[in-house]
């Protein structure tokens, strides 16, 4: 069935294509292979109606216009200038921009939309140049099982419905929303929108979204308001500003991420018999957050003021004191099945359809051969066979020899060759659907996070040529025939739409981005630097000489990858953790076996020798799952959870239990969850307490 479906819709493409009038739906029925397959006139309909309908989802702009001038039925044609994708001419600095921002989303959700837009710009004679700037890596990415519904609904203007669980609640609540855009900060995404049910704009996490999001299909569009930058909803519905100052004595090898925060420090004496103390001037904005920040650094801080702060983290340190662990909870803590979700695909004839449709132009301009093929597509070659096989069933009406496309199967089925002839009517590749576009437009915008491209000239031609190339022609507004019934207004095309309202915000500081500036001067002139780097699993600053090898941007974070020549492996060194770097006169050595990682899977590369820690989280507590790495989540009443954790360094998830305090509990391995309560009560003794 799915491959008559196949046929019978790339047939319609090419008869549509090839005709300069309007057709009926019953000249249609009677000229183009397929339709004989609908007995009656209900089951033609029913067919023709769905044929249009995902046509049109592929981005395919059936016109509709007059027909037949004596019964005043409608007829339906596709204007060549509408489908193909229009000229678009690059700079070789322009092909290098557009090579770096395809490569963003290759590990996420609009990995596969980005790549078929290359693939089209390449099959209309664009030079876009993927292997540029190997050095650079942006990388984008949508883990969140609601980005693509909500993703979708944005780009329809169509509300949705969801159930959000808001920190620290027992229980998701359902919400529905106008969505007016997503945007990713510090490689979280958020939506922002309408609450209907509160009446207000209100901005959503989309890792806090429990279970699946609904997508209204019927119903007027959602009005995005004038002038409304989502960008700015997000960045507000987020921001908070520090509502004290609090005075917090420090050790002095201790405390590292804490001083990065201060805003004074004093140093304290040092003499031989005890160590040295410094006094740290820290903003907070919410008390309880501070209790966290601090303890997390067990008795190497102390809260001296405000007396609400130093009580409070006094409280929170004798709850940990106090906990035994229980050897059955942790018999009881094997891992177990995590959480799946299903995600819906396109069926298998659309996606078999669009294949073909960008397969065929781009085939006979290149010398392209099956593997390449199945390797662009994720299939397995025999696949790309089939997809071949039925391309040479299809054709212009009247399906005679002459009229059917001519495909050398053999060549194919032999060498791996693709040879493709009398196709004339899809030489032209189609057009860039607003998915594919927005994909690129979205990752020049991270580019201009990037040194050495951000204040590149060629980032802004770029944008400007794939919306001109991408702009809906005049008069099809969103895909042709897809407005809803009776509007009256012509739709704003969709890519200005739908680019207007996603956002990318990588927020680095002045220093952050000094220390980038440095590290891409050092790649490019290929010399030795030198780190003082804040581990991320420890309170402590290590010395590293580092070979660099390229510049990362990932989760909204900006890395070094280099050769640590302390550790002998490739290492990716978050820039905000550099506390000091100095470029060597000494050049760089990456030795021959290195090699870039795959961030496939993201940052964060796991091994077999992680070690496995049990948490038990309290529903304020459930950050810890978006945040880190979970190999499996248990949900359990009243919105608590079991988190299991992998780790390489089980010490750093003894101070994130000091962070959550009575707000989580370690359950395995119980060595861990007894350094946790020793740790505790050392703390405590330095307010006054015993554990």
């Amino acid at each position: 069935m799915s491959r008559k479906k196949t046929e019978r819709q790339l047939n319609l493409v090419i008869c549509l294509l090839a005709t300069r009038r309007f057709l009926t739906a019953r000249e249609i029925r009677s000229t183009v292979a397929g339709y004989e397959d609908a007995e009656t006139d209900s089951a033609f309909k029913r067919m023709f109606e769905r044929d249009k309908r995902e046509l049109r989802d592929s981005g395919i702009p059936i016109e509709t216009g007059g027909g037949d001038v004596w019964s005043g039925e409608e007829g339906y044609r596709i204007l060549r200038a509408h489908y193909r994708l229009p000229e678009i001419e690059l700079l070789a600095d322009e092909a290098a921009v557009l090579g770096l921002a395809a490569r963003a989303w290759r590990h996420a959700a609009l990995g596969e939309a980005a790549a078929n837009a290359i693939l089209k710009l390449r099959a209309a004679g664009v030079p876009v140049d993927t292997d540029a700037a190997p050095a650079l890596t942006p990388v984008l990415g949508t883990e969140e099982p609601a980005f693509l519904p909500i993703w979708q609904a944005v780009r329809d203007r169509r509300p949705i419905r969801f159930d959000y669980r808001k920190p620290g609640d027992e229980a998701a609540a359902r919400r529905s929303l106008e969505p007016w855009g997503v945007v990713n900060v510090h490689g979280h995404w958020y939506v922002a929108g309408y609450d209907r049910d509160r009446g207000d704009r209100r901005v959503f996490r989309l890792g806090r979204i429990a279970g699946e999001v609904e997508v209204a299909s019927a119903g007027p569009p959602v009005h995005v308001p004038e002038g409304v930058d989502v960008r700015t909803v997000v960045r507000l519905g987020r921001s908070s500003e520090p509502q004290g100052l609090a005075r917090v004595r420090v050790r002095a090898d201790a405390g590292h991420e804490l001083r990065r925060s201060a805003q004074r420090i004093v140093a304290g004496e040092h003499s031989a018999e005890n160590r040295r103390w410094d006094v740290l001037d820290l903003p907070y904005t919410d008390v309880a957050d501070l209790v966290g920040a601090v303890a997390r650094f067990g008795d190497r801080a102390v809260i001296e003021a405000p007396a609400e702060a130093r009580e409070a983290v006094a409280a929170h340190l004798a709850e940990l004191a106090a906990r035994d662990p229980d050897p059955r909870d942790a018999a009881a803590s094997d891992e177990g099945p995590g959480p799946w979700t299903a995600t819906r695909r396109q069926s298998a004839s659309s996606e078999q359809l669009r294949r073909l449709l960008m397969l065929v132009p781009y085939a006979l301009s290149h010398d392209v051969r099956v593997p390449e093929v199945a390797a662009h597509f994720n299939l397995d070659q025999r696949q790309v066979l089939k997809d071949l096989s039925l391309l040479w069933m299809c054709g212009l009406p009247g399906y005679t020899p002459g009229d059917l496309i001519d495909v050398d199967l053999e060549a194919a089925e032999a060498t791996g060759e693709i040879i493709i002839g009398n196709a004339d009517t899809l030489a032209q590749p189609l057009r860039l659907t607003a998915d594919e576009a927005a994909s690129l437009v979205i990752g020049v915008e991270l580019l201009a996070e990037l040194p050495g491209v951000a204040d590149s000239e060629a980032l802004k031609r770029v944008g400007e040529k794939l919306r001109s190339a991408a702009a809906a022609p005049s008069g099809i507004g969103e895909a042709a025939g897809a407005r809803e019934a009776g509007a009256a207004e012509e739709a704003p095309d969709p890519l200005e739409r739908l680019a207007g309202s996603v956002g990318v915000r990588i927020e680095l500081g002045d220093e952050v981005r000094e220390v980038q500036r440095r590290c891409d001067e050092a790649l490019r002139s290929g010399q030795l630097v030198h780190l003082r780097y804040l581990a991320g699993y420890a309170d402590e600053v290590t010395e590293r000489d580092v070979d660099p090898m390229g510049l990362v941007v990932h989760d909204g974070h900006a890395f070094l990858e280099g050769w640590c020549r302390l550790r002998g492996d490739v290492r990716l060194f978050r820039l905000d953790r550099v506390l000091d770097l100095t470029v060597l006169p000494e050049p760089a050595q990456v030795p021959d076996r290195a090699r870039r990682r795959d961030l496939s899977e993201g940052v964060l590369q796991l091994s077999a020798d992680d070690a496995r820690v049990t948490l038990d989280l309290a529903p304020a507590a459930r950050w810890v799952t978006e945040e880190y790495l979970c190999s499996s989540v248990r949900e359990f009443e009243g919105g608590r959870v079991r988190a299991v954790l992998r780790t390489p360094a089980p010490a750093w998830v003894c101070r994130l239990a000091l962070r959550l305090g009575p707000l989580a509990r370690v359950v395995a391995p119980l060595e861990l969850a007894e350094r946790v309560r020793e740790e505790a009560r050392g703390a405590l003794a330095a307010y006054g307490q015993d554990g």
